[in-house]
């Protein structure tokens, strides 16, 4: 009998546990896997594989039931979902049920979930922007947060090994806020938006439009051709999941990376209830471990490893480090100081300007295109200008299409068929701010309510603040200025009262920083108090910044990855 337990712990003891398989999982994973590691990779949803996991890819809008409508009882079982710009009929497959995941909003929060292999990988918009040491020095410049413990220099080469592999187009712009990087051939302009951008040049030396950067693959390179990917084919039906391969996702790139080299187990239909942690060393002792409960059996399992990294999403990492409580951690794993689920951030979506432009009507675009122009941070850059901390970065877009129905069918739309010629152009603009990691903006565990696995649910208490609303009212008027003097007509504010959370950039809750005292992680993305397990998804993040954080998720876990290997093998994990 005693052999027996043996053999069966042994089976399931791994060199390291990845928990989660999106974004930054996937990068853990590969790493590990890369470096000789067996590793386990657990994800609570169901398996999706790339190409064959995808239902809806290579569907016509005349194929599907609703034409790509969702009815009104789906939108009832997925009403947090479908407030999602991504959520219709061909991306609801990849988007979890409210019932799936209650939890308690005690300020209202869209938590979004996407639960499969992958994750939201498969959903994401796909912008990659580095972020500079103006972000990196935010939090000791203004006094908000703590000062971040690693700074541009640190993250650069981890930033050019992700983007290789990723595939990144974008143009070398030069711009002190906005590092370059290692890029693929860019997306090109419209010709509205580089009037746009010479129009800004000239009245702000400041400011700047360029072309987005994306993790999309313009031009493929050998190490994409060795992943199996393709040629971006611009189809913008990315949330379906490309078959080509054309985006970057976990599911296209870096999982099957990982299972070639033999040393990944991929166990989809599992949800990590908690760390474990061994008592019997309670003085710099480490987490031998993890418990998982099977999504279809419902029976828990407990699996061990050296090194456990903690990928689940930034929400879902918190409830777990909450739930891990021993007796030397009983307010959860590695909480000494108290901070682990506080100083909760987000992006803030709310502000989009519109308009139109009557210029340049002997032109119009041609075919699609997965990207967009974007205005990096210009407000509090090199001095507090404001009466709001930090800033916003934003989004530009200028098009002319042909042939416009909002009907969807019948006597418009043959109208417009018969008369096709070109309206004037419509431009537009869409808000990314960022907000404030504060001391009570929190999740926690509910004492009392569970989930459908007998897991605490989440108490959700993160919310917009006076500073928001100062950002959102300054993005307002600066880019009414930059649109009127553009020579851009018919312009016009909106408040999209958009949810925190409903972006998928929630971030904060197991902070990096210098000080065991005032944060969770060190600079290698180690808990302080339990060196073997690492956070390098949302949740380690310090403050927010105004760049989308995918791409420093990624670059974040390849560094931890590497450092926790040589760790290990040097004897000290």
């Amino acid at each position: 009998m005693v052999n027996l337990i043996v053999d069966s712990q042994k089976a399931r003891t791994y060199d390291a546990i990845v928990i989660g398989s999106g974004m930054s999982g996937g990068w853990a994973a590969k790493e590990l896997t890369e470096h000789g590691l067996h590793t386990l990779l657990l994800e609570r949803g169901r398996d999706v594989k790339h190409v064959t996991g995808y239902p809806t890819a290579m569907l016509n809008p005349w194929d599907m039931e609703h034409r790509g409508q969702v009815p009104l009882i789906s939108r009832q079982e997925y009403s947090i979902a479908s407030r999602n710009y991504a959520f219709r009929e061909d991306t609801r497959h990849f988007f979890a049920k409210d019932s799936d995941q209650p939890y308690i909003q005690e300020k209202p929060f869209d938590w979004i979930h996407g639960y499969q292999v992958g994750g939201r990988s498969l959903l994401w918009g796909r912008q990659t922007q580095r972020w500079s040491d103006f972000d990196f020095t935010g939090p000791v410049r203004d006094g908000f947060a703590v000062d971040w413990p690693i700074r541009y220099a640190d993250l650069a080469p981890w930033y050019s090994h992700v983007e290789k592999f990723a595939g990144i187009s974008g143009n070398k712009d030069g711009l002190a806020t906005l590092p370059d990087g290692e890029f693929l051939a860019p997306h090109e302009m419209s010709c509205v938006e580089t009037h746009f951008k010479k129009q800004v040049a000239a009245h702000y030396p400041d400011r700047h439009v360029i072309i987005g950067r994306a993790a999309h693959l313009t031009t493929p390179q050998d190490i994409h051709f060795r992943q199996g990917r393709a040629q971006c084919q611009h189809r913008t039906l990315c949330e379906r999941g490309c078959p080509y391969g054309g985006y970057y996702s976990s599911n296209a790139s870096t999982i099957p990376w990982a299972l070639r080299t033999g040393k990944l187990s991929l166990q989809p239909n599992s949800v990590v209830h908690s760390i474990i942690f061994d008592n019997n060393k309670p003085a710099g002792g480490k987490a031998t471990g993890v418990r998982v409960i099977d999504t279809n059996t419902l029976q828990m399992t407990e699996y061990y490893a050296r090194i456990i990294f903690v990928n689940a999403s930034a929400l879902h990492t918190n409830l777990i480090l909450l739930n891990s409580t021993s007796n030397r951690f009983p307010n959860g794993l590695g909480n000494d100081n108290g901070l682990l689920g506080t100083h909760m951030a987000f992006h803030s979506y709310r502000g989009r300007m519109s308009g139109t432009y009557e210029g340049l009507n002997t032109f119009t675009t041609d075919g699609r295109r997965p990207n967009s122009s974007y205005i990096p941070r210009f407000r509090n850059v090199y001095k507090q200008e404001t009466d709001f901390l930090r800033g916003y970065a934003a989004t530009f877009y200028a098009s002319r299409e042909p042939i416009q129905n909002q009907d969807g069918l019948g006597a418009s739309l043959k109208q417009r068929l018969l008369d096709p010629t070109p309206g004037d152009w419509q431009v537009g603009s869409a808000m990314m701010a960022e907000t404030i990691p504060k001391a009570e903006s929190t999740v926690r565990l509910d004492p009392t309510r569970k989930d459908n696995f007998g897991i605490p649910q989440l108490r959700v208490s993160v919310g917009y603040d006076a500073n928001d609303e100062k950002i959102l009212k300054d993005y307002f008027e600066q880019l009414t200025e930059m649109f009127t003097l553009a020579g851009f007509r018919n312009i016009r504010t909106q408040d999209t009262g958009r949810l925190p959370g409903s972006e998928n950039h929630e971030m904060g809750g197991v902070r990096m920083g210098r000080d065991p005292k005032t944060s969770l992680l060190n600079r290698w993305n180690q808990l302080h108090h339990c060196k073997n397990v690492f956070v390098t998804d949302g949740a380690c993040m310090t403050s927010t910044s105004t760049q989308n954080p995918s791409l420093t998720y990624m670059a974040l876990s390849a560094r931890a990855a590497n450092y926790a290997v040589k760790q290990m093998k040097a004897g000290a994990l």
